[in-house]
């Protein structure tokens, strides 16, 4: 979830691929196969960076081809033809953010590696110019997977989306990429996945292990999906804030503070969601000490300020930046819930999700409360989502492919906390773990510490 974990920072999640030799060219489709997907039409100069062309791949809605239809994904590839170590495919996170708009800032930020490797990014299926809209839901989510929405407003999305809401799960943005990867000329792939792109670049990996060369996972998320309930990042949010609290002499203990207004405004999703924003505005968390101490003393409204300037300057993102529809489609589909999945009656759902409520202890949650793990965003969407068919997901403890694998995080990181990194660490071979101090989610395109950058231009330059 944010890039979340899909979530906020899913605004700047991504996942790469190193492909094959040369685009196809528009002529490519018909000669080469009479299925959706078989070469990228309509190339010209990308009218914001003429340096990248700009074209169109076109994927079936449905994979299996039970259910009619096609979706026009916008691809961007850059002019280095004859890079060496083939093309390094950016893909963007959330699940929902779009990532041809962003093409000239990551060649920017992995300018170092585009001498070997040609930059291509891809739209994934329901974002930006083919964006799904849920108006209702965007206004009361944005950005952010934790922020609470109307029940309305997941009604009317539900609604809007209708039964082809199941065909925008992880497998089938990973069927896109394999089409890609043939439209491109790609024998093998190297994935660099940042939030929700490393459950890409995971679930690729496991559905295609022949095709992947090596694997750059960045703020790392496990490939069966985020976790709805969030234990991790809670007990991870005390530590977290601890070590900013420290590094910049506060003289309180935010954790505890942050206990005792949970307790006092029984407010904790709210928190939760509000800090896993905050980090990508300042990963020491300035003020945030302050804001939780006189918050547990009763005095909430500096908190209440962070929260409004959360929502202002990180959470609010149109559909076109983040589709909150594609976002809550994909979650639904994906991930494994306290009743079962999406495919479970919807009428039994709440007295599960209480049930586990109950069960949930203070040691799982705090310094949060049981209360917030079923209170959370994506997974109250998902509560009240209709029942639909849902793709199989890997078993938990699945190897990734025996290839290289650099696993990146930072200490400050709440949305996806290294302590997920570290369990995904055991799924691969032989792990490079490189943890940036001071650094928060998304180590690739936010830290200030040049150190996770640096690692991955020295692991893909190999």
């Amino acid at each position: 979830m944010t890039s979340t974990r899909g979530r906020i920072a899913a605004l700047l999640g991504a996942v790469a691929v190193v492909a094959g030799t040369t685009l196809a060219t528009p002529a490519t489709p018909a000669a080469a196969t009479d299925r959706p997907g078989g070469g990228i039409t309509g190339q010209a100069p990308c009218p914001d960076a003429p340096e990248f062309t700009c074209g169109t791949l076109t994927v079936p809605l449905d994979h299996s081809g039970a259910v009619p239809g096609t979706l026009d994904l916008a691809v961007a590839v850059g002019g280095n033809t004859k890079a060496p170590k083939g093309d390094l495919l950016f893909l963007s996170g959330g699940p929902g953010q779009a990532s041809v708009p962003t093409v000239r800032q990551m060649a920017g930020k992995l300018e170092p590696v585009l001498k070997d490797y040609r930059l291509v990014m891809y739209d994934q299926r329901g974002t930006g110019r083919g964006a799904l809209q849920c108006p209702g839901l965007q206004e009361d989510m944005g950005s952010s997977d934790l922020a609470v929405p109307r029940k309305q407003s997941i009604a009317e999305c539900a609604a809007a989306l209708g039964p082809n809401a199941r065909f925008y799960s992880t497998a089938d943005t990973v069927a896109d990429i394999d089409l890609l990867r043939r439209a491109l000329g790609a024998r093998r792939l190297t994935l660099d996945g940042v939030s929700y792109g490393t459950i890409v670049a995971e679930r690729y990996a496991l559905a295609h292990p022949s095709r992947v060369a090596r694997l750059v996972l960045d703020s790392v998320a496990p490939p069966g999906g985020f976790d709805p309930l969030d234990l991790a990042a809670m007990p991870a949010t005390a530590r977290v804030l601890r070590a900013a609290c420290q590094a910049t002499g506060c003289t309180t203990d935010p954790a505890a503070d942050l206990a005792a207004t949970v307790r006092r405004y029984g407010n904790g999703a709210q928190v939760l969601s509000a800090l896993t924003g905050y980090e990508f505005i300042d990963p020491d968390f300035g003020g945030v000490p302050e804001a939780l101490h006189e918050a547990a003393a009763g005095q909430p409204a500096k908190l209440q300020d962070l929260f409004d300037l959360v929502h202002q300057v990180v959470d609010a993102a149109p559909a076109e930046d983040l589709s909150q529809g594609l976002h809550s489609a994909t979650i639904c589909a994906d991930a494994r819930f306290p009743w079962g999945s999406t495919d479970t009656p919807v009428e039994g759902r709440a007295a599960a999700l209480e049930r586990t409520r109950q069960r949930l202890t203070a040691e799982q949650t705090w310094p949060y409360d049981p209360a917030t793990a079923t209170g959370l965003g994506s997974l109250l969407v998902c509560l009240d989502w209709p029942r639909e068919p849902v793709p199989p997901i890997p078993p938990a403890h699945r190897k990734l492919p025996n290839v290289p694998v650099l696993l990146l995080g930072g200490d400050r990181d709440i949305a996806t906390p290294y302590e997920l990194l570290y369990e995904q660490a055991k799924l691969a071979h032989d792990p490079q773990i490189v943890i940036v101090p001071g650094a928060a989610h998304s180590v690739q395109n936010r830290a200030a510490n040049p150190a996770g950058r640096q690692a991955v231009y020295d692991f893909l330059l190999k």
